[in-house]
């Protein structure tokens, strides 16, 4: 086997002398296969980092997995809620590979100044909430205390709010609340105590981040009851499981709901840069391995002489197959660093930089972001290097059609 890799070496070393015909083609092979491979990590970097920026927004607001009351809607306003002594309340003891269980529950309600007014979903929370996935997102301010036992009247507010009402920092804002069989108007002063922006407009105009004793206030509940339970993950690649074993293990009366069920609009749209992904992978390998095929047809014919020789001198048409695959196996490895280092630059760049940017009507966000696991990259390398080879086993064969006496008759 190591003969085979000395003489593939010295033939890629003659081929790239500027008197052979291969020379200009073999680096046109490897700067085809690097902007292949550039093109395909982006790709994959922008499809993976959308998902998973999308996916982080809608848990900052909703967790990953819901557990409420079979008769709340949609509209995420809590309209039933249910008792906050929970078997699985705060720990989920019977469900493994749970990061936290938090309870929540939500009011709709107005904003007012004096010359503007906002419709609102006040989200109240307690002292367990986590906020390592919304804090990422808060621009101004800090996260309010909930840990004390009187009501706090910090809020969390979101830019779009904040601009639309022209409020800033330690404002305070009078915001308007209606109880169902109450037609009197509730009024509660808020003070903001932080801005948030996810860039998520489907969220950040319409909600506000409170504490919960002021929803069951509202509501005129008990400390007892609550809107609902979020419960967070720590791997959300295993939403679907775990939805289905919380299901199991949660009362009858309770509905458990991944987001992927509440908002499948978003996520059936994401699912669709999987296939995208795959669309724009299988075209650029097809067309490296197309001309990657057309390189090793040239090695070939250019080397007729030293296949005849080398049968001549006993060696096997797979031998002979071993070594120009070999060849076409250094020209691939060049085209892939090339490619690994540009494209991981590139993707470098728009994550510390974020010079591409998305209009977030439509992407949910304001700059291209990227997201691309170690795995991923070698994933990608080795099938594109395993792939183009199998698409080469094929044209070597015509080594065996190659016959000495006629190479070497008439050259």
């Amino acid at each position: 086997m190591k003969i085979n890799f000395f003489i593939a070496n010295r033939l890629l070393k003659n081929d790239k002398s500027k008197d052979r015909i291969s020379s200009p083609i073999i680096k046109i092979s490897i700067i085809s296969i690097s902007i292949g491979v550039v093109i395909m990590l982006i790709s994959m970097a922008t499809g993976f980092g959308l998902q998973h920026k999308i996916r982080e927004k809608i848990s900052a607001f909703s967790g990953h997995i819901i557990i409420s009351n079979f008769d709340n809607n949609q509209s995420g306003i809590t309209l039933n809620p249910i008792s906050i002594k929970q078997d699985f309340y705060p720990q989920f003891d019977k469900v493994s590979g749970i990061k936290n269980v938090q309870a929540f529950a939500t009011i709709g309600g107005i904003l007012k100044t004096d010359k503007d007014f906002e419709g609102i979903i006040y989200k109240g929370v307690d002292s367990l909430y986590d906020w390592s996935l919304f804090k990422p997102f808060l621009i101004n301010g800090k996260i309010p205390d909930f840990s004390k036992s009187k009501i706090n009247d910090s809020i969390l507010i979101s830019k779009i709010l904040a601009d639309r009402l022209h409020l800033k920092l330690l404002d305070k804002i009078p915001a308007y609340f209606i109880r169902e069989g109450s037609n009197k108007p509730q009024l509660r002063i808020f003070k903001i105590a932080g801005i948030y922006d996810t860039g998520f407009e489907d969220f950040d105009k319409s909600y506000i981040l409170g504490q919960m004793k002021m929803v069951q206030k509202l509501y005129k509940w008990p400390d007892t009851l609550t809107g609902g339970f979020e419960v967070i993950l720590q791997d959300f690649d295993q939403l679907d499981t775990k939805t289905r074993e919380i299901y199991n293990e949660t009362p009858s009366t309770l509905n458990t709901q991944s987001i992927k069920d509440k908002y499948p609009l978003i996520f059936n749209w994401l699912q669709m840069f999987d296939f995208n992904i795959l669309l724009i992978l299988s075209i650029i390998i097809f067309i490296a391995g197309l001309n990657m095929i057309t390189t090793i047809l040239v090695l070939i014919l250019e080397k007729r002489n030293f296949i005849a020789i080398m049968k001549v001198l006993g060696s096997s048409n797979k031998r002979l197959q071993r070594i120009f695959l070999i060849q076409a196996a250094y020209i691939i490895g060049i085209g892939l660093l090339i490619g690994n280092l540009i494209g991981l630059g590139l993707i470098f760049l728009q994550k510390y930089y974020g010079f591409i940017k998305l209009n977030p009507e439509t992407y949910y966000v304001r700059t291209a972001p990227v997201y691309l696991k170690i795995q991923d990259i070698l994933l990608l390398n080795t099938g594109v290097a395993l792939i183009i080879l199998l698409m080469l086993s094929i044209p070597v064969l015509i080594i065996g059609k190659i016959s000495p006496t006629k190479v070497l008759k008439y050259d």
